[in-house]
Order: structure tokens, then sequence, then C-alpha cells
């Protein structure tokens, strides 16, 4: 299990305004708003970091036009943010099987698929994805990602540029989420990773994964990330609600 990627519910200026766009690239991340999947209703830009990524997504219409209607529903409410962190995994029915005996409520694993040329084609990614409910105070749930298989992956990495590798960054090491996280979110943490406690006090807790990369859970008033990477350029930028270190 490891990071792999981070989805936000951003605003237009991140995908047209100039200044901010270039903002991101003066940071030292490569940055191309304009490539990505999306359709009439939402369009996606990627900030490639190595392996990981940040999803970036803007809702052209209410309805959406195929994405998540969860996360449609929270960014039509005013959501700008993270909305999902996302954990690729290898076992994706042992994880789900494991999760369900412990009587937790995952969704069951299930292909993504996007509808598209007027509802007309259905498009059906090479990965399928399962769900933790969103936290109780926290506008934010956990995922987890199987790729179909090692072919699926090779494929996708060659979509992965421009890629912040090519500046000297090559990955997310931790990533520190701050927002009011009740003891039920803790329990239920706790529950789902307890092979990984790294720390644990009454405020936070830390996990860290098989890849040595950690997260961090703080209980605090507001709700904010912060996304580290294995750079000391001492260089961050701004994304809604999240701050990336190089």
């Amino acid at each position: 299990m490891k990071l792999d990627h981070f989805v936000l519910n951003i605003g237009e200026g991140y995908q047209k305004d100039v200044g901010t766009i270039n903002a991101i690239r003066q940071a030292g991340f490569p940055y191309e708003p304009k490539w990505g999947k999306g359709t009439r209703g939402f369009k996606v830009s990627n900030l490639w970091i190595g392996s990981e990524y940040l999803e970036m997504v803007y809702i052209r219409r209410n309805d959406g036009g195929g994405w998540v209607p969860e996360w449609t529903q929270k960014y039509n409410e005013g959501h700008r943010g993270m909305i999902c962190l996302m954990l690729d995994t290898e076992h994706m029915d042992d994880l789900y099987q494991s999760l369900s005996q412990k009587n937790i409520p995952v969704t069951a694993p299930k292909w993504l698929d996007f509808k598209w040329f007027f509802n007309l084609l259905t498009r059906r990614m090479p990965w399928r994805n399962c769900y933790l409910p969103f936290f109780q105070q926290v506008p934010l749930q956990i995922g987890f990602q199987e790729m179909k298989d090692q072919k699926s992956r090779d494929f996708m990495d060659q979509y992965m540029v421009p890629n912040s590798r090519d500046k000297g960054i090559h990955g997310v090491t931790k990533v520190a989420i701050q927002g009011p996280f009740t003891s039920g979110d803790f329990a239920l943490l706790k529950t789902v990773f307890a092979a990984y406690i790294k720390e644990e006090r009454e405020r936070l807790l830390a996990f860290e994964l098989p890849t040595k990369q950690v997260m961090e859970f703080a209980a605090e008033a507001t709700y904010q990330v912060q996304i580290y990477t294995d750079s000391s350029k001492g260089r961050s930028v701004d994304i809604e609600n999240v701050r990336v270190f190089c």
C-alpha cells in the first residue's frame, strides 16, 4: 500500500488564470492545466510528482458530467480543497473483505467508467476503486485504487508528464491533514490502518506505510493539508486548502 494521488476540488482559476498557473510552476512543479481527462461537466488537471500526483477537478456543470456524484455534490455545496486521499493497493479484494468483516462501511470495488460524446459512449478506466465513508466533520474520504495489471500501470505511467522528477522532485513522502476529526474518526483510522500505526497521541495519529510514506491526522479546528515531497528546495505553493512543499 502506498500514497497514490490526492483529489482536489478547485476553482477555475487554477486551470485558466495565468498568474495562478505561473505560481505553481515557479514553485518548481511543471504544470500543464490543459492536459487531463474531462467531459462537458468536469475538467481534470494533474500535477505529477514522481509516481504520485494531485488530481485537480473543476466542475463545469452542476451534474458533474460523469464525475463522482458525492464529490460533485460537495463541490456544488462550496467545498474547495482536498476531497479524497487515494491509496494504491495490489490486494483490493482481500482489503475489501477484511474491512467488511470489521463492519467498516467500505464501498464494493468498482471499475471507473466515464460517459462521453453526449453520454452515448462509455470509457472504462484500467483501475477499480473502493472508498471509506466521509469523515464526520471533515469533507474528506479515503479511497483505495488497484490497477488492472502491470501492463495498464506501465501504460498510464506514459501519461504522467510533465513530471516534477525532471526538476529534481521525485515523489511525495508525507501528507499531514488537520481538521475537526472526532474520536470516531480516529477509531476508524486505527481500525483500518492498525498495522501501520507510527505515533498515537490524544489529538494526533500517524501511520507509516510500507513505502515509508507517512500519513498524519491531527485534530484541529480548521481543515488544512500539507503535502511534503523529497525535495529540499525550501519552496511551497498553495492550491485551495493544500500546501505542497518542495
